[in-house]
């Protein structure tokens, strides 16, 4: 067993392995290597994105809005005119002759940042809480994230590191979550550095026919965690910053069990195992034999780094990526953000949502039970608003960790995350999202506060 194995290892020549090694080690590095700076733990490409952020931060705002003007304008022009250098090219054909309801989407995010970036209009739009808080905090860490996460990515997907580790991790990833072993990968850069770069992640896999349509939408709706990073923020701003271990294991805990359960009940369990326009590129995960799992994962992964030779190829994919995120998910973030956060703002229909959690916090005996079942649903807009509200209006710290918990287990949110994946090619719409936000939010609030009861 072991000769052949050595045998069928030793088919490959020393450049093949570095040709995997290589890339894949400064893959690992800035997507999956933790690194501390000034007290905060991230990943080198969250660094970079930061410190874009910083150097620009000036001009993001303007950057942004002239990056989804120009997307509508030529999305206008695509359905009008249908230039033949659009409608023949695949790639722009896909970014800019889109559907009816996401032409209008687009639309609408062209208004919403107009009217906030010059302040015209009504200020329920362009208020520092609603389309002020998508342009001037959430879109400029949008635009350095798919800067560098999309120029990079191609690290990540074409140098075989997926297939090693999807081969390695299989056993454990199909029989708990029935999903490929690659999943994993996404699930670590969401938790080191930011949840878009996991959707983005999981998108650019569906895409290119490595998930099918039910694994795409687990995989991005239950494995885009919320970065440590963030999470000390929330935990923070309920003044609970000297509780973030137990804070972040009691998050952990809850989410493991929330990715068990979700996606076996519907709306994910409904979702078919169909590829994005039948283009299957998914192995079978067998072992075959002569092979452990370890040399299997090793030699898939070279033959795969051993397809990449066009260095102008790496370039350009990369720069699609950046430019696909851009131009295509940044309209749909700023629309249904501005939306989602106008509701939340000045409406009262997250109260009313709230209302049949009170009876439910008060069985579980937590105290201001009215108070928190408010923010219970108001995550679904933005998941900082629980926290932001917890912190002035509950004086109760069980409370107040329940609602930071919560905020963070539920990882649907439409200013940044809910909006990625409507944009995104994932199978998932707005209604599938909401369900599994209250799904997520029953199944880990009984966790919660249990651990909630023992802490306190």
């Amino acid at each position: 067993m072991i000769e052949t194995t050595n045998k069928k290892e030793n088919k490959y020549s020393l450049k093949s392995y570095f040709k995997f090694l290589i890339p894949s080690f400064i893959g690992i590095l800035l997507f999956m290597t933790p690194i501390r700076l000034d007290k905060e733990i991230t990943i080198p490409v969250a660094f970079f994105s930061q410190n874009i952020q910083i150097f620009l931060e000036d001009y993001l705002p303007l950057i942004m809005m002239i990056l989804i003007i120009i997307s509508s304008f030529i999305t206008i022009i695509t359905k009008i005119f249908k230039p033949k250098f659009i409608t023949n090219n695949d790639y722009l054909k896909n970014l800019f002759d889109i559907t009816p309801a996401w032409f209008l989407t687009r639309i609408l995010g062209m208004i919403f940042v107009i009217s906030t970036f010059f302040k015209i209009g009504s200020e329920i739009i362009y208020s520092e809480d609603t389309g002020g808080l998508l342009l001037y905090s959430l879109l400029p860490i949008l635009f350095a994230v798919f800067l560098f996460a999309g120029l990079f990515l191609p690290l990540i997907l074409d140098f075989g590191l997926l297939e090693f580790f999807g081969t390695l991790l299989t056993k454990f990833m199909r029989p708990v979550f029935n999903l490929p072993g690659r999943s994993s990968v996404d699930c670590i850069a969401s938790w080191l550095g930011d949840g878009t770069i996991g959707v983005l992640l999981t998108s650019k896999q569906y895409e290119d026919g490595y998930y099918s349509a039910r694994e795409a939408a687990v995989i991005g709706t239950s494995f885009s965690a919320v970065s440590i990073t963030f999470s000390l923020v929330v935990i923070s701003q309920v003044r609970l910053g000297h509780m973030f271990i137990p804070f972040y294991l009691t998050v952990t805990l809850s989410g493991i069990i929330a990715a068990f359960i979700v996606p076996r009940i519907p709306p994910l369990s409904k979702k078919p195992d169909t590829y994005y326009n039948n283009n299957k590129k998914a192995a079978s995960e067998l072992i075959p034999n002569g092979y452990s799992a370890f040399s299997w994962g090793l030699s898939q992964a070279i033959e795969r780094a051993d397809k990449n030779n066009d260095i102008k190829k790496f370039f350009l994919d990369g720069i699609k990526n950046v430019f696909d995120m851009w131009f295509g998910v940044t309209p749909v973030v700023m629309a249904l953000g501005t939306l989602a956060l106008m509701f939340a703002e000045y409406t009262p229909i997250f109260n009313l949502l709230g209302m049949p959690f009170i009876p439910l916090l008060k069985v579980l005996r937590v105290p201001e039970a009215a108070s928190a079942a408010s923010t219970l649903v108001v995550g679904f807009a933005d998941m900082f608003l629980p926290s932001v509200i917890a912190a002035g209006t509950i004086k109760s710290e069980l409370t107040r960790f329940i609602v930071a918990c919560i905020s963070v287990t539920q990882l649907i949110y439409m200013s940044e995350v809910g909006g990625l994946l409507i944009g995104s090619k994932i199978p998932v719409d707005l209604k599938d999202l909401f369900i599994l936000f209250i799904e997520r939010t029953l199944i880990t609030l009984p966790i919660i506060t249990l651990i909630a009861h023992f802490l306190f």
